[in-house]
C-alpha cells in the first residue's frame, strides 16, 4: 500500500516519481490496471504496450489522491467489462497513442481532474447494461459520490487524432461540472448513435447524485470540428455549446426531461460564429440561440426560429422548427468566450 493512500492493485504503481519505458504489460485479473496513479504519485511512460483483460481494470489508470501522469506513444488496451481504457481521477497527458477499451466505455473522467489527448485513437465498445438505463457512452465526465475524486470541473480537451465510438451515444456528461474542448478531432458515431453530446441528469442507478438535483453544468467547444448527432440537456443542466472556426454540427438539440425529476431552471445557449454551421436534422430547443453563421436542414433550406411567445425570429422554408427563448446573430460572442475559457 503506497503512504499516499495508493491503490496495491495494478502492475506499475506510481506513489512518487517513476519513469517507464518500452515495456509491455499484461495483467488479467479484476482491478488490475497496466499504468497507475495514485496518492499525489508521477508517472512517465514512453512506447509501452499494455494490455488488460479484468474488470474494473483500465489500461491507464489512476485512483484516490490523484497525480500526474505523462504518456507519450504506445498502445494501451482494455478487455474487461468496466474497464475503459484511460481512468482518470489525476491530471493526465496523452500524446501519439492507440488507447482501445473492447468491453467498455473508452474513457471515464471523474471529478476536478483532466486529461490532454493530442493526435491519439481513442476507441469505447461499451456494452448495453441494464443499469445504464438505456443509456450507452463513450467518454463520460461525471461525479460518482464514490469518494475516489474531488467534487469539481472536469475538463476533457483532445486536439487531432480519432475518437470512434462502436456502441451508443460519443459524449456524457452529468453529476457534475464539465468543460469539453475538442479541434480537429475525426468524430467516428456509431451507426445508430444515441447522441453526440447529452448533458443532463441521471436516475440514480448507480448512485451518482440524488435524481433532480444531478445534472451537469457543461461548457463544450469545438474548433474546426465535424459532428453528427443529437445534443441532448434538460432542466437540470446548463450546456454552453460553442461551434467556432469552421465547425459544422449536423443534428438536433434536443430537450429531454426523462431524469430532470421535478425539473429546475435549466439553459442550453448554442453560440454558432461566422465561419460555423448547423445542419437541423429535427424540432430542437434552446434557450438563448446567437447565429452568425448558417442553420439549415439536410435540403439545405432556411430553418424557422420561433420564440417562446410565438414570434417568428427567423423564418424558413424547413420543415424543422427551432424554438428558443431569445434569438441574435451575433454567435462571435462564442470565440470571445472561448478564448476567455482557455486563458
Amino acid at each position: 500500500m503506497c503512504p499516499g493512500g495508493g491503490s496495491r492493485y495494478g502492475c506499475m504503481i506510481a506513489c512518487g516519481v517513476a519513469r517507464v519505458s518500452d515495456t509491455v504489460i499484461t495483467t488479467k485479473q479484476n482491478t488490475s490496471g497496466g499504468i497507475h496513479v495514485a496518492g499525489g504519485g508521477t508517472l512517465y511512460a514512453e512506447n509501452l504496450t499494455v494490455t488488460t483483460e479484468g474488470e474494473s481494470a483500465a489500461a491507464i489508470r489512476s485512483d484516490r489522491g490523484g497525480g500526474t501522469m505523462t504518456v507519450s506513444g504506445g498502445s494501451y488496451t482494455s478487455k474487461g467489462v468496466g474497464s475503459p481504457a484511460v481512468y482518470v481521477t489525476a491530471d493526465i497527458t496523452i500524446s501519439d497513442a492507440q488507447l482501445t477499451a473492447e468491453g467498455s466505455e473508452a474513457l471515464c473522467l471523474e471529478g476536478r481532474n483532466a486529461v490532454r489527448l493530442y493526435d491519439c485513437t481513442l476507441a469505447g465498445d461499451m456494452r448495453d447494461l441494464d443499469v445504464n438505463s438505456g443509456n450507452t457512452w463513450n467518454v463520460i465526465v461525471y461525479q460518482s459520490m464514490s469518494g475516489d475524486s474531488q467534487i469539481g470541473k472536469g475538463r476533457f480537451e483532445m486536439t487531432g487524432g480519432t475518437i470512434e465510438a462502436k456502441n451508443g451515444g460519443v459524449f456524457y456528461t452529468t453529476n457534475t461540472q464539465s468543460e469539453f474542448v475538442l479541434e480537429g478531432v475525426d468524430i467516428l458515431a456509431a451507426e445508430d448513435c444515441e447522441y453526440l453530446l447529452r448533458c443532463t441528469g441521471n436516475d440514480n442507478a448507480r448512485g451518482w447524485g440524488r435524481t433532480g438535483e444531478n445534472g451537469a453544468q457543461c461548457t463544450f467547444t469545438a474548433t474546426g470540428q465535424q459532428m453528427r448527432g443529437d445534443v441532448i440537456w434538460d432542466s437540470v443542466s446548463e450546456l454552453d455549446m460553442y461551434l467556432c472556426a469552421g465547425s459544422r454540427l449536423k443534428g438536433a438539440l434536443v430537450q429531454d426531461e426523462s431524469c430532470a425529476g421535478e425539473g429546475g431552471s435549466g439553459t442550453c445557449d448554442l453560440y454558432i460564429d461566422a465561419d460555423s454551421t448547423w445542419v437541423v436534422t429535427g424540432d430542437s430547443r434552446v434557450s438563448a440561440l446567437h447565429c452568425a453563421g448558417v442553420m439549415m436542414d439536410e435540403e439545405g433550406r432556411a430553418v424557422r426560429v420561433v420564440l417562446a411567445d410565438g414570434t417568428v425570429a427567423v423564418e424558413g422554408e424547413s420543415e424543422h422548427t427551432i424554438t428558443a427563448d431569445s434569438f441574435d446573430a451575433d454567435g462571435d460572442s462564442g470565440a470571445i468566450a472561448q478564448q476567455d475559457a482557455q486563458a
